[in-house]
């Protein structure tokens, strides 16, 4: 497959974002009239009937503060792509209340209604229950926000757009290292969640590959919010620096008792600290958390520059990453579907597994033969009351 290129426009100020997909071969399936396969490929692919897209993301519960920024950029996507023309896609999305339980229900009916591609769950937790669903009925799932290893493992319909812990704690790790000379830590995290557990043994792994000592490891529930008696154990061993894997929820009490009980060392934190809510809850107490990203608001990348201003003035408030990702997954999806210009599950299947170096507001991204999502990452710090790329 020939590299991918976007057309980026705006106009009335909605931000307008093609993948367009280079040539390849007469598409295959449903050729009547209204169907999901149509005529052309890439940039000229007509396909007459609505692309049925469905999504679950949490939007109440534990993760609803990602669910929710989620919900906003797919929409926005589907928004703008359906003004290009061509393809026209029909969005569901459903709350999985951050239960596996609800998402699998939400998963066996977007399933029997037809869905070509289901986005999601919002956590890995849950998508450790819910993937293995579409996997057996044949539905492609795009993981937009699973970092969790072990993910595609389930089934070769399962992919995503999110980089994994292991991918981007190495490299956030490493820069903390360097930056602060760290040599002994006390790692905390919350060990009934595989988001959280899988970020756990990144840092357990880059701790060690970069020679730092832990001389504590603290676990805690996700749901708990008191945490000053973990927090002055760990301040007793005096570390250098804390390493931290939770869901942002626990995060900002987290991170605010350990600055009110004295603690200054650095706090190194996992992908779930990576959302404004964690610098609106810790407020000042914030300031200098070290987080790895797969996505950055500085990023001066045409098309997010474009999709942060959009998103803002859309929803009054900027995205995150989590919104990123959602929307650079409904490029991927744009993509797959113009490919074989269709929107037949096995289609759109195919289609994903041949993006290379598509241009998104993620960056240029590309899905390796794990269907697992490679592009740049980033080590942020907060700064100001806001994420800053760590010098």
């Amino acid at each position: 497959m020939m590299s991918a290129r976007h057309l980026t426009a705006v106009a009335g100020g909605s931000l307008l974002l093609l993948a367009l997909a280079a040539c390849s071969p007469t598409p295959s399936g449903d050729t009547e009239a209204g169907g999901l396969v149509g005529a052309g490929t890439g940039a000229d692919c007509v396909i007459e009937a609505e692309i049925p897209i469905a999504a679950a993301f949490s939007l109440t519960g534990g993760a609803a503060q990602y669910g929710s920024s989620q919900k906003n950029a797919l929409e926005m996507a589907v928004d703008d792509l359906n003004e290009v023309g061509g393809v026209t896609y029909a969005l569901t999305v459903e709350d999985d209340a951050t239960d596996p339980q609800q998402a699998i229900q939400v998963f066996d009916g977007f399933i029997s209604d037809g869905a070509s591609i289901i986005v999601g769950p919002t956590l890995s937790n849950t998508a450790k229950q819910t993937d293995p669903v579409a996997q057996e009925a044949g539905v492609p799932v795009l993981g937009v926000s699973n970092t969790a290893a072990g993910i595609t493992e389930i089934g070769d319909y399962i992919f995503r757009d999110s980089l994994t812990e292991d991918a981007v704690i190495p490299q956030t790790v490493a820069a903390a290292v360097e930056k602060y000379g760290l040599e002994k830590v006390v790692v905390m995290y919350s060990n009934d969640d595989a988001f959280t557990e899988s970020g756990y043994q990144a840092f357990a792994a880059a701790l060690e590959e970069e020679g730092v000592e832990v001389i504590e490891t603290l676990t805690f529930s996700k749901t708990d919010t008191d945490f000053r008696a973990l927090l002055d154990k760990a301040k007793q061993s005096s570390p250098d620096a804390l390493v931290v894997s939770a869901l942002v929820e626990a995060a900002v009490p987290l991170v605010t008792q350990a600055r009110e009980i004295g603690i200054d060392a650095p706090i190194i934190g996992g992908n779930g600290f990576n959302s404004p809510a964690l610098i609106e809850g810790a407020g000042e107490a914030a300031e200098g958390v070290i987080v790895g990203a797969a996505w950055n608001s500085a990023s001066d990348n045409e098309q997010n520059v474009a999709f942060i201003e959009a998103y803002t003035e859309r929803f009054d408030g900027a995205p995150d990453q989590f919104a990123a990702q959602a929307y650079a997954g409904m490029q991927i999806i744009d993509e797959a579907v113009r490919a074989n210009c269709s929107g037949e599950r096995e289609d759109i299947k195919a289609g994903l597994g041949e993006i290379t170096d598509l241009p998104t507001v993620l960056g240029d991204v590309t899905i390796n033969e794990n269907r697992d999502a490679e592009h740049e990452a980033l080590v942020q710090v907060v700064e100001d009351g806001k994420f800053a790329l760590l010098d």
